[in-house]
């Protein structure tokens, strides 16, 4: 389990609870897009809120297993904005097809991560309802046709499946802005040097309750240091290692 990922699951979960003491925080915490200008605040806490134990038990779990890879990957920082990116994207997209209808659940939020996980590691194999073996790349094609299928074709009951889709389109975006930004940062010609300071803090990284992808790329760039020199690192690799030597 990584922070943020624990924060957001517990954070959900004490939301519901209020809801169910208190049903007015739903009214108030709902996001509405016609009333945004009265309630600018919905468009984040509208995250929080969920509609039934079932809604909530759903985009906790998928939240549970696909986010702690995900922000161990990306560190802390950047899995955040990723998930509040794709939860406002998943609002404006519901504004745009829905602009009266009320929008509750992380569903947004959560569909973001999926699309991350599926983003790094779109082979690995996922267990639908823990039987059905099936590749993050061909679930989230799938899981976006559904959605599709359900706004323009108005399948969906009470789902906001413009929301999801809205999900998948931020987590899409956040994701390369950030890989265009990375290359950017590698083709630059001022790569400032590496002084002992960055090599004593590099290699004083702690490998417990590091992910092993991320143990992985560790070791990597170490024996690189080792056998090349620090000047031979890229900036996305010394973005990395400060990353977690902070």
């Amino acid at each position: 389990m990584t922070p943020w990922v624990l924060r957001l699951l517990f954070a959900n979960v004490l939301m519901f609870g209020l809801q169910m003491l208190h049903p007015a925080v739903t009214e108030e915490l709902a996001f509405v897009p016609w009333l945004i200008l009265g309630k600018p605040w919905t468009v984040i806490t509208y995250m929080f809120l969920h509609g039934s134990p079932t809604h909530l038990l759903f985009n906790m779990l998928g939240l549970y297993f696909f986010g702690p890879h995900l922000e161990a990957h990306l560190g802390s920082r950047q899995f955040l904005m990723l998930y509040f990116v794709s939860g406002l994207m998943a609002a404006a997209l519901s504004s745009a097809f829905s602009p009266f209808s009320s929008i509750i659940g992380a569903s947004g939020a959560v569909y973001g991560v999926f699309f991350g996980f599926a983003y790094f590691w779109p082979r690995e194999r996922i267990f639908v309802w823990g039987i059905l073996p099936i590749e993050a790349r061909w679930l989230v094609l799938i899981m976006t046709a559904l959605s599709l299928y359900g706004g323009v074709g108005d399948a969906g009951g009470n789902i906001a499946h413009f929301a999801h889709l809205g999900g998948f389109v931020g987590g899409y975006l956040y994701l390369r802005f950030i890989t265009q930004r990375r290359v950017a940062r590698e083709q630059s010609p001022s790569i400032p040097k590496a002084t002992t300071s960055d090599l004593d803090r590099w290699m004083k990284i702690r490998r417990e309750g590091m992910h092993e992808v991320n143990r992985a790329e560790l070791e990597r760039i170490l024996d690189k240091i080792k056998t090349s020199g620090a000047s031979s690192l890229t900036p996305g690799e010394r973005e990395f290692l400060d990353r977690f030597s902070e």
